[in-house]
């Protein structure tokens, strides 16, 4: 085609230049050349390998446990496979990393300046690893008894997120459940918990308030509530308040405020046989207003009043605990929480401090 012929569309505000034309990579490689600044270094050196993650730790094992017949029982691999992946790695990064002595190995000052480095790396590794596992793994939230007041709100909580895995689990109070949260054996734990929590954190998530249950032969049961004052020189009958435990001192507590005494003998045979005794006029007792009790025909739940005592529950769990359902259960718990009115309800003094 006639040169004169050729016509080049560019760009309104561009000109091009009317000397020799060059090829299309030419064009590139001047265009390059003519805004190209200093020579940068690349950001990988052209042939270098990424490191070998296995190999980083098999050389951690072997600094740590010096010889490398250890190193591979603690990698669980052979100890061939130890020497194949440290010598991968010295070749990887050129260096020498270990001098095989009768006393094991030793560092090299490469392999002493390498060491923290290798450290972090595996580190991270285990973090990321950590992290995955424990979305993976439901969160473990610790209660009294799945009759109780907790499980209604880890019940809505799951509602409000379906999405998430959470796992019930019963002990006996706080007790065993600070320790299974120092464990880890559990992620949180919900429990009344009115003194110092150590290593622990806690969030005030609910005020339950207190019934009285009566047979309904009792004088009270036809009342719809009794003011707590009217109990004064009473017994109160509570067989399940184990001695030094959270509830059994909550419910000590209202008995001295109020004049009346807490009779906790009697064996324990749970929540059929209780209801049982107590529509059969062996006694009166005091329960959570949400608690679910065996259906019986001769009991009455009587709320109580002027003012209303109101069973407090901490959200307990450890600072270092990282599930990452748990910061959304917390967040949960704490927009849930009905305040305290010290006009109508009524707390231990311990607990005035968490709940107000």
């Amino acid at each position: 085609m006639d040169e004169g012929l050729h016509r080049w569309i560019t760009p309104a505000g561009c000109r091009l230049g009317n000397g020799p034309r060059n090829s299309t990579r030419e064009q590139v490689a001047l265009s390059n050349n003519r805004h190209a600044g200093p020579a940068q270094p690349p950001v990988v050196e052209e042939g270098e390998a990424d490191l070998d993650l296995g190999a980083v730790r098999a050389f951690v094992a072997v600094t740590e446990e010096r010889y490398f017949s250890e190193a591979a029982a603690l990698l669980g691999v052979s100890q061939q496979a130890v020497s194949k992946r440290v010598a991968k790695l010295e070749s990887d990064l050129g260096l020498r990393l270990f001098r095989r002595t009768r006393d094991g190995a030793e560092l090299t000052e490469d392999g002493r300046a390498f060491l923290p480095h290798a450290r972090a790396l595996t580190g991270l590794a285990d973090q990321a690893r950590e992290v995955l596992r424990r979305r993976r793994r439901a969160l473990r939230v610790d209660v009294l008894d799945t009759r109780l007041a907790p499980v209604d709100l880890i019940r809505d909580f799951h509602r409000h997120d379906e999405s998430v895995e959470v796992e019930i689990v019963t002990s006996n109070g706080l007790r065993s459940a600070r320790a299974a949260l120092d464990r880890g054996s559990v992620d949180a734990a919900f429990c009344r918990a009115s003194g110092p929590l150590e290593e622990l954190d806690g969030v005030p998530a609910f005020l339950e308030p207190v019934h009285l249950l009566v047979s309904r032969g009792h004088p009270l049961a036809g009342r719809a509530s009794v003011p707590v004052p009217e109990l004064a020189g009473s017994v109160v009958w509570m067989p399940g308040n184990v001695p030094g435990s959270e509830w059994a001192e909550f419910y000590r507590l209202l008995g001295d405020a109020f004049g009346f005494r807490i009779d906790a003998s009697g064996p324990d045979f749970g929540w059929d046989h209780f209801v049982a005794d107590v529509g059969a006029g062996r006694g009166v007792s005091l329960v959570g207003e949400t608690m679910r009790l065996p259906w019986h025909p001769g009991t009455v739940r009587i709320p109580l009043v002027d003012p209303a005592p109101v069973y407090p529950s901490s959200l307990l769990f450890h600072r270092r605990n990282r599930h990452p359902v748990l910061e959304a259960l917390v967040r949960f718990v704490r927009g849930n929480r009905p305040p305290f009115d010290p006009a109508r309800q009524w707390l231990p003094e311990a607990d005035l401090a968490v709940f107000s």
